[in-house]
């Protein structure tokens, strides 16, 4: 069993949370990622690994609250545990030879950027950082990108954080006043991807994609990570997830994507249905 030791909201709809595992923590590196059961018939998730500490023998995982498992996790408080923890498993983020890098992130793919940021900057190289949330109010990880990167911006889809517009806007406004990069590194959203990788690809900069976000069975076996990288097929979970994003088939990649939607809204629907039986059974509300 794998002890929760700490546990923080960091808004409404993503929780950070710290796990005993020490085979992990020694092992870990950014852009790898862990898979874990809450229990015996739990389905498997895969989750990046935000952070690992050797010291203390934990790892820091951040989620969002988007289906059946991830409500199931938020669930349980500190001193409860899960019932497997396993990797670190993926590929780390290629960082060596890196001088000066653009990270762009959004919604909760900053999660994924943060330990990247912070082994650039321990590899002495100056980071610009480019964060993009739908509103102020979830904005998550603000302070920790600000100590990691040398210029920051955070930008907002509508303005709330008093600079409007998507990550793409700040690097093609950099771009634009003749900031140069030896690499960047896009994390987030497909579509959010796809416009950084069409962004880049115009000013011949070579850019990392994390295709951590279609990843399910996380060992290769079940097929639903597949995607097409410079017309040869791979997956996500064994062969990256990172890889050259200007040859990633990012329209196949989203195609694939929406293929269980329906089910997803199924499994949510029955959690609501079993949440309710819960709290009337217990009396929670009666007089």
């Amino acid at each position: 069993m794998y002890r929760i030791v700490d546990k923080q909201p960091l808004n409404g709809e993503v929780t950070r949370m710290v796990i005993e595992a020490p085979r992990v923590a020694k092992a870990g590196k950014p852009g790898q990622f862990l898979i874990l059961r809450i229990d015996e018939r739990g389905e498997r998730v895969p989750l990046t690994l935000a952070a690992c500490d050797s010291v203390r023998g934990t790892v820091t995982i951040i989620f969002q609250k988007v289906g059946l498992t991830t409500h199931r996790l938020d669930e349980l408080d500190v001193g409860g545990s899960l019932r497997d923890v396993a990797g670190p498993l993926g590929r780390p983020t290629e960082i060596e030879g890196v001088k000066r890098a653009a990270l762009l992130a959004g919604g909760l793919g900053v999660a994924i950027a943060y330990p990247i940021a912070k082994a650039l900057k321990a590899h002495g190289a100056d980071v610009h950082g480019f964060l993009g949330f739908r509103s102020r109010d979830l904005i998550i990880l603000e302070d920790e990108f600000a100590e990691c990167c040398s210029t920051f911006d955070c930008l907002t889809d509508d303005g709330s954080n008093g600079r409007k517009g998507f990550v793409t806007d700040g690097l093609r406004a950099a771009l634009e006043s003749g900031e140069r990069f030896d690499r960047a590194f896009a994390i987030g959203p497909l579509p959010m991807m796809k416009a950084v990788c069409g962004l880049t690809g115009r000013f011949s900069l070579p850019t990392i994609v994390s295709m951590n976000s279609i990843m399910i069975d996380g060992t290769g076996m079940c097929g639903c990570c597949r995607l097409t990288v410079g017309g040869r097929v791979k997956f996500a979970c064994v062969d990256g997830p990172d890889f050259d994003g200007s040859l990633v088939d990012f329209d196949e990649a989203m195609r694939r994507g929406s293929l269980y939607r329906d089910e997803e809204r199924r499994a949510m629907h029955e959690c609501r249905l079993v949440s309710a039986a819960i709290v009337q059974g217990s009396g929670v509300g009666e007089g």
